[in-house]
């Protein structure tokens, strides 16, 4: 169901929305050592994106075709640390999920509605603080040096346990992992208990990019539905 975004989707999102930043690396640069460099030294940035939600065949479908593309959305990207990002939807329909560094909101083209919720904190302790946090990423998280693979040294974010927390962690996923390619995220794949499978890859990224003040201030077009949750 799209109109609405969960949590765990904005968690999602503001995870993916972290990987844009670089600077130049030997090809022996692990990826862990990559991660920490490019969080460190991300201020903003802009580009594509892709995401897709993936399932493993079911019993009644080939088994020999891997993970099957169940969705796939693709848009635009923005982001300026802290706090701030629009993660723009544009295909199969448009929607805006916008974070202004205080509010989260969420912009439906289609409904003609705009819901707006606080950006609290509880995202303090989630990938969110990846991107727009000024603590340090070992904080929240082990990283794990992974394998090489499409091309990418991937590293899995083990998420540090929160005792305030009934599993251990605040977050909805069994495994996170980020595939780094000369210092930059080119994708995060994501497995939830289920088994169910998000990836998205990214691309055009553009740097340190000079963003006007008022980029990510939004203003629902006269008519629309405001919805204001706490």
């Amino acid at each position: 169901m799209r109109r609405f975004l969960s949590v765990a989707t904005i968690i999602f999102i503001s995870l993916a929305s972290f990987a844009f930043s670089s600077s130049a690396f030997a090809d022996g640069e692990s990826g862990t050592e990559q991660l920490r460099q490019f969080v460190r030294n991300s201020k903003t940035a802009e580009g594509d994106f892709v995401q897709q939600q993936l399932r493993a065949p079911k019993a009644n479908e080939p088994q020999d075709k891997g993970l099957k593309v169940v969705r796939q959305t693709q848009g635009r990207f923005v982001f300026q640390r802290p706090g701030r990002f629009i993660w723009d939807t544009q295909k199969p329909y448009e929607q805006k999920l916008i974070a202004d560094g205080k509010q989260l909101i969420l912009w439906d083209k289609d409904l003609n509605q705009a819901t707006f919720r606080p950006a609290g904190q509880a995202l303090a302790a989630t990938p969110a603080a990846i991107l727009f946090g000024e603590t340090s990423l070992d904080q929240h998280f082990d990283l794990v040096e992974g394998e090489d693979r499409l091309g990418m040294k991937w590293v899995a974010l083990v998420p540090k346990k929160n005792p305030n927390a009934k599993n251990g962690n605040d977050l909805p996923y069994t495994k996170i992992s980020v595939g780094m390619s000369n210092g930059l995220p080119k994708a995060l794949e994501l497995i939830d208990g289920l088994g169910s499978v998000v990836l998205v890859t990214l691309d055009k990224i553009q740097l340190n990019v000079n963003l006007p003040a008022n980029r990510f201030t939004f203003v629902p077009p006269a008519g629309a539905e405001v919805l204001r949750l706490n």
